[in-house]
């Protein structure tokens, strides 16, 4: 059986969750935005022309670039084009910004090159600065969405899917689940379903599961509209041999948390699957703001988006 309430405290004390909250510093210095101005989503949509452009950018934690730079630059890749997909946007380009030693700039760009031609991306341009001092890696991407996908469209009644992908192994070091080789050149179509599914308007919202784990990203999806949902653990897709507090505490390489309007859960579902991925409905949005575990008929709440926030970017 599942400790839900020892579950629960987990998962609200993950660092990826605990970090979140400083993001509300940029409302503090900028002002309130919206999902074209930002601060919100997991990128900036410009002014509309023809097709959405959507942009983005991530900072990798230094003594991950210090202690594996190869693994740095997959990552940096990784989460833009996962952002970008969140959106609703196929990925066109990337650029990096590398700080470090010649020999940890080598590793970093040649995880980068290989992780960009797995996603069928572009790297063109960027910044180096060669330097004997703590390293730093950021990079940014560049997408066209014809059907943004955004955290404000997100409302009850709504359900909420996840898709996945399950083939992998845990990495022995930090929580991350790889499925890099289990995927191959099915890589670059995978992070496209999403524009796929907002064009067709089978999805509407949209979040990667990334450092703040499955139930955490779920929050930061939620918590513009302040919305609520019920998990059932016994319909979560787990992969075999992972324990569950292992796999809502990870960084999955493929995971996304979509809301569907009821009528196209099915059609949301059928992308997914239609790729050889894993893909479940696991509960409607209510208006509580609350996000809730439940096994077995009991029940524990994780976030009160209602009372607190978890980037504080309250709209």
């Amino acid at each position: 059986m599942t400790d839900l309430p020892a579950l629960a405290e987990r998962l609200r004390a993950l660092p990826g969750v605990l970090a979140k909250a400083d993001i509300g510093l940029v409302a503090d210095v900028l002002g309130g935005g919206d999902w074209y101005a930002g601060p919100g989503d997991d990128g900036a949509v410009l002014p509309p022309g023809e097709g959405a452009v959507v942009v983005g950018g991530e900072a990798i934690l230094p003594a991950f670039v210090a202690a594996d730079p190869y693994g740095a630059g997959i990552a940096a890749v990784l989460a833009n084009v996962n952002d970008l997909a969140a959106m609703g946007a196929r990925p066109v380009a990337l650029l990096d910004t590398v700080v470090g030693s010649e020999g940890l700039a080598r590793e970093v760009l040649r995880g980068m090159r290989w992780a960009a031609a797995r996603y069928d991306v572009p790297i063109v341009g960027g910044h180096l600065t060669r330097t004997d001092g703590p390293p730093a890696l950021s990079a940014f991407g560049i997408g066209r969405a014809e059907r943004v996908l955004s955290a404000t469209a997100a409302a009850p009644g709504q359900v909420v899917v996840l898709g996945c992908c399950l083939d992998g192994a845990m990495r022995p070091d930090f929580l991350f689940f790889p499925s890099f080789e289990q995927r191959g050149e099915r890589l670059a179509g995978d992070v496209r379903l999403l524009a796929e599914l907002a064009a067709a308007g089978a999805a509407v919202a949209a979040k990667d599961v990334s450092m703040a784990g499955l139930v955490g990203s779920l929050a930061m999806l939620l918590e513009p509209g302040r919305l609520g949902v019920t998990i059932d653990l016994a319909h979560l897709p787990v992969p075999d041999g992972v324990p569950l507090g292992d796999w809502l505490s990870c960084f999955p390489a493929y995971a996304f948390l979509l809301t569907c309007p009821a009528e196209r859960v099915e059609d949301c579902l059928a992308g997914f699957r239609g790729r050889g991925l894993t893909a479940a409905a696991l509960g409607e949005l209510d208006d509580t703001g609350q996000v809730r575990l439940a096994r077995s008929g009991a029940a524990v709440t994780v976030f009160d988006l209602a009372s607190q926030g978890v980037t504080n970017l309250r709209r």
